[in-house]
Order: structure tokens, then sequence, then C-alpha cells
């Protein structure tokens, strides 16, 4: 089938304001999976943006602190409907994800195992390292091509793979090494990240896009110093604000204040994922203040693999359970006291990000089409493919061994989430059935499994 010519109509605020809501409730899989859905979303069936101008956001946003699908999002919605756009955008990625983490966190300190949410979740997992393989497929073929022509992108790839899988490289390092390899090829070989296409042409196979590879960049998306200033200057006004009205109400050792104060801090230290930061907030959490323990850090981290929106919205996990166990409120309005502390860490941490992109959009849109910005971005997204690879095998690992591979190989496989798992991946990539029908149909298997004593 020969992609269209024709361009998509325009996207009202109101028809992206209900596909942002959608995708706050669909976003499973970590930033791998969620980038993949708005890929297939956004890129191919909508036909919203072009595969080269999504990849040039997405590069952009592997560069910051913070989870770059939520950016991404934040970015497009910006690119389309201005600032509002891209707030709301970046909140409904959240939002979702945040009142569904406060409910199970509830769940959890008041009632403590569930056995039908343990039965889901053991259905969606094998759903999830399924999704994150259709990512690496998506996005490696989009990205990778000629091995023969253009060695280096492959070489980055596969690098990135073996120093995240294998060795422990922490992932700043590589992307700034996947960057500089990018820089000396745009000097040295242009032509292994140089992106094709003539003007006027279409660089994805789905059509031409509503905002295409040469569609100028918007007025509102033009750099302007003036317009820099302003989003910096609403940025410190939004953190300063209730900052200083948690230290006026609590003092600077409140524990609202502290966990605010923690979690922006961690929020500029999130380069390269959730999975990156985190130690520090275990060990901030956990070990320096108290605010739950290590047994239910690790039951946070399950929750938030396993329920739409970034992973670093465990953030909220532990902000409501140390918000619980510290009676911020009073023993009288444990869950009121928790919810707010799961709010306020919640703003804290995703702030940065959305100033990150409203500042930064402009500089980065005026970047586009220029090789000595674009190829070191291009090899970023090389060496971002290794990465989620190296996710993908995490993921299959966990499903197939969850209590570690030991010396009852292969009787210790998890045989039926590891069916689920290839019937999943077999369903997204052969059959391409949507993500939505095979998350619900894998979590109905893994309730039923759970239901008949099978696993």
């Amino acid at each position: 089938m020969m992609p269209t010519t024709k361009l998509p109509q325009e996207v009202s605020f109101r028809e992206a304001f209900r596909f942002w809501l959608k995708l706050g409730f669909i976003s499973f899989g970590g930033p791998a999976g969620q980038i993949a859905i708005m890929h297939r979303e956004l890129v191919e069936q909508r036909r919203w943006i072009s595969e080269k101008r999504f990849l040039h956001a997405l590069n952009y946003c592997m560069l910051l602190p913070g989870p770059e699908a939520q950016q991404l999002a934040t970015y497009i919605g910006w690119l389309m409907h201005r600032s509002w756009g891209g707030v709301v955008a970046g909140a409904l990625f959240v939002l979702p994800s945040l009142f569904i983490l406060i409910t199970l966190s509830w769940v959890y300190v008041a009632f403590g195992d569930v056995p039908l949410v343990a039965g889901i979740f053991y259905g969606i997992k094998p759903a999830v390292a399924a999704i994150v393989l259709q990512a690496v497929y998506r996005i490696g073929g989009k990205s990778l091509k000629n091995p023969l022509k253009a060695p280096v992108p492959w070489a980055v790839a596969a690098i990135s793979f073996v120093t995240i899988a294998f060795l422990g490289v922490p992932f700043p390092w590589v992307v700034l090494a996947a960057a500089l390899t990018g820089w000396l090829c745009a000097r040295y070989a242009p032509g292994q990240f140089a992106t094709g296409g003539a003007h006027g042409a279409t660089t994805t196979g789905h059509g031409r896009a509503l905002i295409d590879d040469h569609t100028p960049t918007p007025e509102h998306a033009r750099y302007k110093k003036s317009r820099l200033a302003a989003v910096l200057a609403v940025g410190a006004v939004l953190w300063l604000l209730p900052m200083g009205a948690l230290v006026a109400w609590q003092g600077w050792g409140g524990a609202l204040t502290q966990m605010s104060w923690f979690f922006t801090k961690a929020a500029l230290l999130t380069f390269g994922g959730a999975y990156a930061v985190l130690p520090y907030v275990y060990q901030g959490a956990v070990e320096q203040f108290g605010w739950l323990t290590g047994p239910q850090m690790i039951d946070g981290l399950a929750l938030g693999e396993t329920t739409p929106g970034p992973l670093i919205m465990v953030v909220a996990f532990v902000a409501f359970v140390g918000g619980w166990t510290k009676e911020v409120l009073g023993p009288d309005a444990l869950f009121q006291g928790a919810a707010l502390a799961a709010l306020l860490v919640t703003w804290f941490t995703f702030l940065p990000s959305f100033v990150f992109i409203l500042a930064g959009g402009p500089l980065v849109e005026s970047t586009h089409g220029k090789l000595h910005f674009t190829a070191p971005l291009a090899a970023i997204t090389a060496a971002v493919v290794g990465v989620i690879a190296s996710l993908a095998l995490f993921f299959i690992a966990h499903v197939a061994f969850p209590t570690g591979a030991g010396a009852g190989f292969p009787f210790n496989i998890e045989w039926p989430a590891l069916a689920i798992m290839l019937l999943a991946g077999v369903a997204l990539l052969r059959y391409k059935v949507g993500v939505i029908p095979v998350i619900a149909v894998c979590a109905l298997a893994g309730l039923l499994l759970r239901w008949s004593g099978a696993v």
C-alpha cells in the first residue's frame, strides 16, 4: 500500500485533548513502550507529525533529566497548540497514573496483599515485555539503515546494548559517547547519520504528516529571548510559591518540605530514565529519611512498572507511604496527608520537565535539518535502540525467571508468563493488534491463571 500524499486535517485543541487523555490511560511499558505507543498513534496512524520531526524531538528529550516519554508528549503538544497544548499533553500523561497510584497505594497500606491486583499484574508484565520488544523493532527499523552503507549507527546501537546490559555503564555516559560519535561523523563521515529526502518529500512510509519534514516552524515555536525569560520566570515562581508555603507552614525540617526538596533534586538527576535515579531515591527515602522500608520500595516499583504513566511515578507511591507513615496531617487524616504528599512530590518532580521543554523547544526547532546538530541527535537515537534492547532483555528475564535463574533450569522457567509474552508479541508485531486490547487480554489471562491456581 502506497503512502498517501493527502495531508491530514488540522487537529483541534479538543481533539488533541481527547488523545492526550487517552494516552495517559494506555501509556504502559515504561519509556520504551510509551514512545512506541506515541510513534504508532502520532506518526503511523494519525500522521500528526513526521518520522524525522518525531525523532528530532525524542533525541532532545533523551538529553534531558526527567521522563523522556512525558517530555516528548509535552513537546509535541506544545508544537501543535502552543504552551497550553504542551501543558495539557504533559499533565494528562501523568495525572491518570497519579490517581491510579494513589488508589493502589491506599489499598496497599490499608489492606495489604490484594490477589485481584496481583493476578492482573501477572498478565500485564509479559505484555510490557512484548511492548518493549515492539519498540526495539519499530525504532530500530527507522533509525538503523543499511549496515553496509552506514555501519556506524549499528555499531553505536550494539555497543550501547552491551555496555548497558552487561557492563553496567551509566546511561549518561552512553548518551555522551553517542553524541560525540555523531558529532565526529558530521565532520568526517557525514553520510553515516545524514537523513535523506528531497525538499517536500516525506521520510516516513506512512504518508504526509500535518507537521512534516519541511513544515516551517510555527511562530510560537521560534526562539525569542523575551519568551525564554518569561518561561524561566514562571517556572521559578511555580516552584518558589509552594516551597515557600511549605516552609512557612511546617518549617524546613517538616516531612512535606523535605520530600518536596528531595524530589526536586531527584528530578534533576534522572538522566537515563527512572532506573538511573532509583538508587538515589532508595538511599534517601529508605535509609536517610525512613519514609518507607526496602520491601515497600520494591513493591512500589512493581506498581510503577505495571501502571500507565512514566516509571518515575513510583515517587508518588514513596510519598504516599511516607506521608502515611509520618502522619503528616495527624493520625486522624492518614489518607489526606498521604495523598497531599503524593500530589506535592509529583508537582516538584515534573515541574522541571515542563520548563525544559517550553524553554528549550524553540532552540531545538531552530536546529532542525542542520547536520552538525542532527547527527549527534541521530547517534543518540541509535544508542537508544541498544538501550531499549537491554531493557527488553531485562524484562524478558524478569518474566521468565521471576525468582532468578537458578539450578532448576529449565524447570524454574515461568512458562505461563513466557507464553503470554510470546502471544502478545505475535499479536503486536505480526497481526498489528492495538496496545489496549493486548494489555486487556493479557491482564485477563493473568487473572484467570491466578484464580485457577495454575500460577
